[in-house]
C-alpha cells in the first residue's frame, strides 16, 4: 500500500452468489428434536433427541455397545472412584448382571470406596476437615482389610481385584449388594486394580506392604492386557479416570499389538464432566488411529451414565424382543 494514498471501501457489486437450495448444509429439519409428551418412556426420549453433535454421538455409542453385546464382543469399563462416590455402583452391577460388561479396570481409590460401602454402608470422608489435624485417611478398618487383601493376593498369585472381591464375599458384609467387586466375583466378571503407590489412604498405614501391592497390581495389569487383547469389534469406556486408566489402557494396547493380537477396529468412549488431555489423547484419539472410532461424552457422571445404562438396556431389550 502506497503511503498517503486514501483507502476506499471495496465494491461488492460483482460478488457471485448461488441458490440456498443448492448449498450443502450441516443441519436440516430431519435432524431436529421431537417435542416431548408427558408419560412417554425412555426409549421414546432417545428417539426424540436431535440428531446433531453430542446427541447423535450418544445415539451412536449406544448402538456400538448394543452391537458388541449382541455379537458377544468385549465391552470393558475403566473407571476412577468418582462414579462410585456419586452412587453409580448399582448401575455398574446391573450392567454386569445383564451381560453387558465383560470386565472392569479400576484405579486404587475404587477398592477403598467400594469396600467401605460394603462394610459400613457409607464412604467419602470430609478431606478438608480431616487434613487440618492429620486424621484424613486414617480409618483403620479400611486399611487393615485392603492391605491384608494385597498380602493374600501376592501369596496366592492372584490379582488385587479378584482378591478383594473374594474377601468381601467371604466376609458376608451387610452391604455387599452395593459392592461392584463382590458382585463381580460372584458373577465371575474380571476386575483389575491399577495402583499408583502413595495416592491412596491405605498407603499411609503401617499395615501397608508395598511389595504385595505392587505384585498384585502388576498381576492385574497383565490380566487387563488379556482383556484388551479381545477388544476387536468391542467397546472400551473410560468413566471418570483422568490419568491412571487412560495411561494403563494405552500401555496394554501397545503390549497386545506388540504380541500380534488384532486389536484395531473397536470403539473407545471417554465420559467425564470436563475435557482433559490424557483421556482425549490416550482413550479417544491415539488408540483409534488404526481403525474404529473414539467418542468424548461430556457431562456429570451422575446424569450421563444412568442415561447411557438406560439406553443400552433399552436397546438390548428391543433386540431380544424382536427375536434377532
Amino acid at each position: 500500500m502506497t503511503k498517503g494514498k486514501p483507502v476506499k471501501p471495496i465494491s461488492l457489486e460483482n460478488i457471485k452468489g448461488y441458490p440456498l437450495k443448492e448449498r450443502a448444509s450441516k443441519v436440516g429439519i430431519k435432524d431436529m428434536a421431537t417435542p416431548w409428551e408427558p408419560g412417554l418412556s425412555m426409549r421414546d426420549w432417545l428417539k426424540r433427541l436431535p440428531r446433531i453433535l453430542a446427541a447423535q454421538e450418544f445415539r451412536e455409542v449406544l448402538d456400538h455397545i448394543r452391537v458388541a453385546v449382541l455379537n458377544q464382543k468385549v465391552v470393558l469399563l475403566g473407571m476412577g472412584a468418582h462414579p462410585i462416590k456419586v452412587g453409580l455402583g448399582p448401575l455398574i452391577i446391573q450392567l454386569m448382571e445383564q451381560g453387558v460388561l465383560s470386565g472392569i479396570a479400576m484405579n486404587g481409590a475404587c477398592i477403598i470406596h467400594d469396600s467401605e460401602l460394603a462394610i459400613a454402608g457409607h464412604t467419602s470422608e470430609d478431606v478438608a476437615s480431616g487434613l487440618a489435624h492429620g486424621s484424613f485417611g486414617m480409618a483403620e478398618d479400611t486399611a487393615a482389610f485392603l492391605n491384608q487383601a494385597a498380602r493374600e493376593a501376592a501369596a496366592k498369585g492372584w490379582g488385587l481385584g479378584r482378591t478383594v472381591g473374594a474377601l468381601l464375599v467371604e466376609g458376608k458384609f451387610p452391604y455387599n449388594d452395593y459392592s461392584i467387586l463382590a458382585r463381580a466375583h460372584e458373577l465371575d466378571v474380571p476386575v483389575t486394580v491399577h495402583v499408583a503407590i502413595g495416592t491412596d489412604i491405605i498407603h499411609c498405614h503401617p499395615s501397608m506392604d508395598g511389595a504385595s501391592v505392587g505384585e498384585s497390581s502388576y498381576m492385574d495389569f497383565r490380566l487387563f492386557c488379556s482383556m484388551v487383547s479381545r477388544l476387536e469389534k468391542g467397546v472400551f469406556i473410560n468413566l471418570g479416570s483422568a490419568v491412571i486408566i487412560p495411561e494403563v489402557f494405552l500401555k496394554a494396547l501397545s503390549v497386545v499389538r506388540n504380541l500380534g493380537h488384532q486389536v484395531k477396529d473397536f470403539v473407545s468412549v471417554n465420559m467425564d464432566f470436563i475435557k482433559q488431555y490424557r483421556p482425549l489423547t490416550n482413550v479417544v484419539h491415539r488408540p483409534t488411529l488404526e481403525g474404529g472410532k473414539g467418542y468424548n461424552l461430556v457431562g456429570h457422571h451422575e446424569i450421563m451414565f444412568p442415561m447411557l445404562v438406560a439406553g443400552v438396556l433399552e436397546a438390548v431389550a428391543d433386540h431380544i424382543k424382536e427375536g434377532n
